[in-house]
């Protein structure tokens, strides 16, 4: 997976701390929750979008108990049509392969092409968790050092109310 490594030493050059267990590839939820039984933190689904003319992309974030139809989120975000971005995009703008994709992925996306939605509910708790570009291991940090994280990218990003 591209750009492990670097994830690591971002989160160290800005003194952040993070718990991290390594486990058996995990490309999806379902396959995760069997593993994140050791991290005391709230664990999220990331999914990458393309708008109609594939000239922006965004990274939606929110709890990963939760699903929202491509509709209702197109209703919400308010940027036209979306669809699922493709491999070479995510490769591309992330340095990401499917069942990797996490904001961590932020690091590789040296002009900020990608801009990130947070739902808002995020905000309340006290730890989030992805996989550090590399669905073989999974990392907890607080939720205010991922702030500080997301300002450190320098990608444009916003809370909103995604249910």
């Amino acid at each position: 997976m591209i750009g492990q490594e670097k994830v690591y030493e971002t989160l160290e050059k800005l003194g952040i701390k993070f718990d991290y267990i390594e486990h058996p590839p995990a490309p999806t939820i379902e396959i995760a929750r069997q593993y994140w039984t050791q991290l005391d933190s709230t664990h999220c689904k990331n999914l990458f979008f393309r708008n109609h003319k594939g000239n922006r992309h965004y990274l939606v974030i929110f709890h990963c108990d939760r699903s929202l139809a491509i509709h209702d989120l197109e209703q919400l975000l308010k940027q036209g049509k979306l669809s699922f971005a493709s491999e070479q995009r995510m490769v591309k703008y992330l340095g990401l392969y499917p069942g990797s994709v996490s904001p961590f992925g932020l690091v590789n996306d040296a002009e900020h092409h990608v801009y990130v939605f947070w739902d808002e509910n995020l905000k309340k708790a006290e730890k989030l968790s992805f996989h550090p570009n590399d669905n073989r291991a999974s990392l907890a940090i607080k939720t205010e050092d991922f702030i500080r994280y997301m300002e450190a990218t320098g990608n444009g990003y916003e809370w909103i109310k995604l249910y």
